[in-house]
């Protein structure tokens, strides 16, 4: 049983025991500007060194507008949902690149291996002709870029963006993907301000 069955079946097991099968919303919380003068309640350096020793695979995200090719290096990615298959990345408000792969309306996802810690520096650069001696393959569904080496790439249309402090949330439903067939190269990590790779 999948699991809308499974669901479908509870529903109808909760309105056959006269539980209520929906919960009342929460009421929304009271939103308002954060005053001069007032401090986050922990400090950015701390919150950055914390959150550092979670280890991310790094990936770039591409897109391909009238201008060209664009892209930028992203570690915070992940899978969302499997039905629709949905994957979110989340860039800074203040990226002069999220503006183009807006504009394009979609993007691919380019999962880097263990030897392509430059090409992500390259990509991590702002201002810089990132596409400088790099070749590129279009991403069959969206045309945006696919880079030579990465080990698995997903081609995306851009669904919903959603505000999340100072980055932007974005979820994009997998149009196409691949992965190398063989699966045997290591992904590229990243850990407190480091590149790795996994020890076996």
């Amino acid at each position: 049983m999948g699991h809308a069955g499974m669901a479908a079946t509870a529903v109808r097991y909760l309105r056959s025991a006269g539980a209520p099968t929906a919960v009342e919303p929460l009421p929304r919380p009271a939103l308002r500007a954060v005053r001069d003068g007032e401090r986050p309640p922990v400090d950015p350096a701390e919150f950055r060194r914390v959150l550092g020793h979670f280890a991310s695979g790094v990936t770039i995200v591409t897109a391909l507008d009238a201008d060209g090719p664009a892209g930028f290096a992203c570690q915070s990615f992940a899978s969302l949902s499997l039905d629709p298959p949905l994957v979110a990345f989340m860039v800074a408000r203040t990226s002069t690149t999220w503006p183009r792969i807006a504009r394009a309306g979609t993007f691919c996802v380019n999962i880097l291996g263990a030897d392509q810690g430059e090409l992500c520096r390259a990509f991590a650069v702002s201002g810089a002709d990132k596409f400088a001696g790099v070749d590129w393959t279009p991403a069959p569904h969206t045309g945006a870029p696919r880079l030579p080496g990465a080990p698995a790439w997903l081609d995306c249309t851009i669904t919903t963006v959603h505000t999340g402090g100072d980055h932007l949330i974005v979820v994009g439903r997998v149009e196409s993907l691949d992965a190398d067939t063989e699966g045997t190269g290591d992904p590229l990590l990243f850990h407190r301000g480091r590149f790795g790779r996994l020890a076996r």
